[in-house]
């Protein structure tokens, strides 16, 4: 396996292939992040090495939607590509001891990565899903900006702004609110059009607690990445604790944090009706508080248990069934 690592930004990718990795002997070269850029690479990289697509490991950071057409490229191509988590991409360049950052720094450590650990192939989403998250995207944005106006248009009206502000605010809202509405259309139209993704958000639905909202949210999570357990759900999401412990020092566990705050947010919402009206749930609730748990600890247990109970339903692709009695 030949190890080549890339560092990307906006405009150029800092390639690096480690020739020789016993005695660290690299070979450099700088592309356009571009499509004729990634074309050029490809090419680079074959000829470079002399070996099959399939026998080079490429392995880069995600950097927002710069690596994606690269990365799809090569993966097109037959290479395998491997994309990482700048946190722990960065962990691995603090274990060489680095002192340095560089792009070319940076191209080198992510060869090294590729050569001592190994990790594990990436797998492009499917067209659907990329869609999805793409309309998700744009309609957590749409919220954000209502609220906003909706923040401004009480705090003009407050203060007695003038007639114009506030006019200029309520249309504002006025659109924002129609728009936020076509595009909730847009998404459901785009779910029922694929009949896996409506499949899918049916089971999640028959759970009680989780409605249009985490039942989208947890769709794009379930479908755009590959998941052996629901512990990895959990953890994708931040959902499991952070133990710290050191001899006989044990310190306090706190939750990860590591995923989407807005997923999070919105299973926050959810668990809180799911203890309510879900019987399994509930029972956790009660149990837990009956121990000792705090309403958050308890509540926190309630979203990782949601996040199972959605895994287990897709992946058996059978409806919800308490179990235990209302």
């Amino acid at each position: 396996m030949h190890h080549i690592g890339i560092d990307i930004s906006k405009t150029k990718l800092d390639c690096c292939w480690l020739s020789d990795p016993e005695n660290n002997k690299i070979k450099t070269k700088v592309f356009k992040n571009t499509h004729a850029g990634h074309d050029d690479l490809a090419k680079w990289l074959t000829h470079q090495t002399k070996a099959a697509a399939s026998s080079i490991q490429v392995v880069m950071e995600s950097t927002g939607i710069y690596h994606e057409p690269m990365a799809c490229t090569l993966h097109k191509l037959g290479f395998k590509v491997c994309v990482l988590n700048p946190a722990r991409s960065k962990d691995f360049a603090n274990s060489l001891g680095n002192t340095h950052k560089t792009d070319l720094k940076d191209s080198v450590m992510l060869a090294l990565f590729s050569h001592r650990m190994m990790p594990r192939a990436w797998q492009p989403e499917s067209p659907e899903v990329r869609e999805l998250k793409a309309l998700l995207a744009r309609f957590d944005a749409l919220e954000t900006d209502l609220q906003r106006e909706l923040n401004r248009l009480e705090k003009d009206q407050f203060s007695c702004s003038s007639d114009r502000i506030i006019e200029s605010i309520t249309h504002m809202v006025t659109y924002l609110t129609a728009e936020k509405k076509q595009l909730e259309q847009s998404i459901d139209d785009h779910i029922d059009r694929h009949p896996q993704l409506k499949k899918d958000r049916d089971l999640m639905t028959s759970i009680p607690g989780v409605g249009r909202v985490v039942s989208r949210v947890m769709l794009s999570v379930l479908h755009g990445h590959q998941f052996a357990c629901a512990g990895q759900v959990a953890a994708f999401i931040g959902l499991i604790p952070r133990i710290q412990e050191s001899g006989q020092w044990k310190g306090r566990s706190r939750l990860s944090k590591q995923g989407s705050s807005k997923i999070r947010a919105k299973l926050y919402m959810a668990a809180v009706t799911s203890v309510s009206c879900n019987p399994d749930l509930r029972a956790q609730y009660q149990r837990l508080l009956s121990k000792g748990k705090s309403k958050m600890q308890a509540i926190v247990a309630a979203m990782r248990k949601l996040v199972q109970i959605c895994f287990g339903v897709v992946k058996h692709q059978s409806e919800y069934r308490p179990q235990c009695l209302i």
